[in-house]
């Protein structure tokens, strides 16, 4: 499956993110210092997502396995054995669950949708495909670094512009700022390569905000491939990004959902050596 501006680009790719050390939401007061990783070139899809529903995942009646998809160096950052409970029962009620209330992009069968963001997963979804990709959840401080290119501290992923032609915000997919529909979702990569974080990577604003690894608390101090994972069953998660229906926000903005809420996308971080 091929996605990008031209449609010549695969969807599956994760670029290399060099390692630094920033400032978490240009603030120097929250320094972090982030080693190596990979992360998804493109918002997961629906043709992504929907290989995964196919193959059965992401259900009570087969979740990933305990401590997958743990973040190296962040421990117990791994699957627990309690959020089983909060996956669909089965593939059928996880289908059905995915046609929500706020923009769904999601289709049973293969069509124009494909190339658009998978929408309304929940937090649990979200990190369960990314165990099955092979990846992980990013954490918080990773999605910032990528997005505000490290030490460039970047106040939009192509630089300091605010220019609006460079992501999918405002319901300007669908060519209204009232009353938008599922068109606002363009295909992942359409504003590439101008558009572009400083590694390459995809609608780091707007399209789909992304789910990430954090809680919602304060920064974590001191952060060397820090993640905040003192999480109560009923804290929000760390999302960033904006989204298509939302206005143009910055690399500093970042908001919280609880864990179950299906507004949010997810692009997936990976080690530096596939294996």
């Amino acid at each position: 499956m091929s996605c990008g501006a031209d449609g010549d680009k695969d969807c599956c790719a994760a670029d290399v993110v060099p390692g630094g050390t920033f400032d978490r939401s240009n603030d120097e007061s929250y320094p972090a210092t982030v080693s190596d990783f990979r992360l998804d070139r493109y918002e997961v899809t629906v043709g992504r997502f929907r290989a995964f529903v196919e193959a059965l995942k992401g259900t009570q009646r087969d979740p990933p396995a305990l401590k997958a998809g743990e973040r190296p160096g962040v421990t117990d950052s791994g699957w627990r054995f309690d959020w089983t409970s909060s996956l669909s029962a089965n593939t059928e009620e996880l289908k059905a669950q995915l046609e929500c209330d706020y923009y769904p992009t999601w289709t049973t069968e293969p069509g124009p949708n494909d190339h658009r963001p998978i929408h309304c997963v929940t937090w649990y979804e979200a990190f369960a495909f990314c165990v099955w990709d092979g990846g992980y959840m990013p954490t918080e401080a990773e999605w910032n670094y990528a997005a505000a290119g490290g030490a460039e501290q970047r106040m939009y992923p192509w630089g300091e512009s605010r220019e609006r032609g460079f992501a999918a915000n405002e319901c300007r997919g669908n060519g209204s700022s009232s009353g938008c529909n599922v068109a606002a979702f363009l295909p992942v990569g359409s504003f590439s390569p101008s558009g572009d974080a400083r590694w390459g990577h995809a609608d780091m604003l707007g399209n789909v905000s992304e789910w990430t690894l954090d809680c919602s608390d304060d920064y974590p101090m001191p952060c060397e491939d820090c993640s905040n994972q003192g999480c109560s069953g009923s804290t929000g998660h760390v999302v960033r990004g904006g989204n298509a229906i939302a206005p143009l926000y910055d690399t500093t903005f970042r908001n919280r959902e609880y864990r179950t809420v299906r507004t949010q996308g997810v692009r997936c971080a990976r080690k530096t050596q596939a294996e």
